[in-house]
């Protein structure tokens, strides 16, 4: 896991950094040594979650189809139960079109200044993060849905889960147990205390 991961993040990652930058300079990107109002960034960044749910829930589902999954992203279900390392442990075109692709749309997209971009990247590196972590962390974003991907394989493949309901591809998760857990915390009381199984058969 760790020699894939270390290959995705540089013999992968630094060419395709390279070439988006220099797409993003093609296209053309705002240089200005003035940071962008609060109001201007917090639109560009749902913009970029919009359009990143777009791109990964689609080539995501792509990856999934029999013809592809056994060549492809049968590496990453490996992990039933993941781990935060393995986010990008994949195999290195799904990373490139699946994993680093739908991130790079927004900016490209938008034209973004480079702080606003820092800001996205590293956001979106965080949510990938703690969704493949196996903790659910108060004031943390849910990682049930994901979770239940690596678990039954046929659900649940986008991020904010709009286009899972749109196509149908969450009535499972939403029928199961894990749903009822798929919220944010916002205490420090832990998850199955504050969401148990139910009472224990028997006696």
């Amino acid at each position: 896991c760790v020699m894939w991961v270390n290959f995705n993040q540089t013999i992968v990652g630094v060419p395709f950094s390279i070439f988006c930058y220099y797409l993003i300079c093609f296209r053309g990107f705002d240089r200005s040594s003035q940071l962008p109002t609060f109001h201007w960034v917090l639109f560009e960044l749902i913009v970029c979650i919009l359009l990143e749910e777009i791109g990964f829930y689609y080539s995501h589902r792509l990856f999934h189809h029999r013809i592809l999954y056994k060549h492809f992203h049968k590496l990453h279900h490996e992990w039933q139960s993941p781990i935060a390392i393995t986010a990008i442990y994949a195999h290195p075109l799904e990373h490139i079109i699946s994993n680093m692709g739908p991130v790079f749309l927004g900016p490209l997209v938008l034209g973004s200044h480079v702080a606003t971009i820092w800001l996205w990247v590293s956001l979106a590196l965080l949510s990938t993060l703690n969704a493949h972590s196996g903790y659910h962390l108060p004031f943390f974003p849910s990682p049930e849905a994901h979770d239940f991907h690596h678990l039954k394989f046929n659900q649940c493949y986008g991020v904010l889960g709009v286009l899972d309901l749109l196509h149908g591809t969450d009535d499972k998760f939403r029928a199961s147990k894990c749903f009822s857990r798929h919220l944010m915390m916002l205490s420090l009381v832990p998850l199955r205390e504050a969401y148990p199984d139910g009472k224990p058969q028997g006696k």
